[in-house]
């Protein structure tokens, strides 16, 4: 189902108006799977499993996640996109799943825009960019003269080639028409080992990832990538502030649906969805990881999706990015 053919669905919904081909009342009558496109223990897989107990919970079925790690999240948006459209199969997705992968290859085995039926947000996690605690440069402005100054001399980690981690970074260096090398690593617990260890002189990571070693002392972040700081590292000043309002980057994580799963599911589970992230304890346990619970319409993440393909797409054409 196209995405005007949706919205026009949905409005009708909103109006008590049934469209012809609803499912049965009897929805669920089975266990539903969320499939995700990470391996158990990451902070996504901890957001899946959260929400996952809370909806089944709420739908009196169980809902099963489903690691399905692989080239890049690829093997999950593969096989959500081929499941059955019919309300049993959920997908937890990310920016770099929907609006980064895209642009990085050629060839996809799904469309991150027809293939999938976006249900609503439910966190986000801005990014940091920080040195060594033990680095002379105190601020961003020192960092950004330093990489003037000796162009492509600084290295900058990265979670990998192609992340949302890596594309901050050239973000940044686009926004402040600077040089610096890409050192990626297989895993956020490598590159910033590799900054605690001096290997690397700057890294861009989530907030999630960075803050603990910020909060013990051990990192310096230098600027967080949102129009206002994280109340999760207060100190640490955001981009408007910097003087860079447009170096604004996040990592999402949604769910999505097939996308002709019908309608009326679709605002059901994004009602669902909107009452487990207001719950507090789902919100406590988001502020542990370093994520900021969100809601929003199918309407709202449809738009941002489409935005994030255009944003993404001209960092990576600028950056002359190619999957590795």
């Amino acid at each position: 189902m196209g995405r005007l053919a949706l919205a026009g669905a949905l409005a009708l919904l909103a109006f008590g108006i049934q469209p012809a081909a609803a499912q049965p009342d009897t929805w669920p009558a089975r266990p539903l799977r969320l499939i995700v496109p990470f391996p158990p223990g990451g902070a996504a897989d901890v957001i899946a499993r959260a929400v996952a107990a809370k909806l089944g919970e709420r739908l009196g079925q169980s809902v099963v996640v489903e690691n399905r790690p692989g080239a890049g999240t690829i093997v999950a948006a593969q096989a959500a996109a081929q499941a059955a459209p019919d309300g049993y199969t959920l997908s937890l997705a990310t920016n770099g799943q929907l609006a980064i992968n895209p642009a990085l290859h050629a060839k996809l085995p799904y469309d991150p825009v027809k293939s999938f039926a976006p249900v609503g947000l439910v966190a986000s996690t801005a990014f940091i960019i920080a040195v060594n605690a033990a680095s002379p440069i105190q601020t961003l402005p020192q960092l950004i003269a330093e990489a003037k100054r000796q162009p492509g001399a600084l290295a900058f980690t990265s979670c990998g080639n192609g992340t949302t981690c890596h594309l901050t970074g050239e973000l940044l260096k686009a926004q402040a028409g600077v040089d610096m090398l890409h050192v990626p690593f297989a895993g956020s617990v490598q590159a910033v080992t590799a900054l605690l260890g001096n290997q690397v002189q700057v890294a861009s990571d989530t907030v999630a990832i960075l803050a603990p070693q910020i909060r013990a002392g051990k990192l310096r972040g230098l600027v967080v990538t949102s129009a206002q700081r994280s109340p999760v590292t207060p100190d640490v000043p955001s981009a408007t502030e910097v003087g860079l309002p447009d170096l604004l980057a996040e990592s999402w994580f949604g769910i999505v649906v097939p996308a002709a799963t019908p309608p009326e599911l679709v605002l059901r589970l994004n009602r669902e969805l909107a009452a487990i992230t207001q719950g507090s304890d789902v919100r406590d346990q988001f502020a542990r990881l370093g994520v900021e619970p969100l809601q929003s319409t199918p309407e709202q993440f449809a738009k941002l999706i489409d935005s994030d393909i255009v944003k993404w797409g001209r960092v990576v054409r600028t950056a002359k990015v190619t999957a590795q």
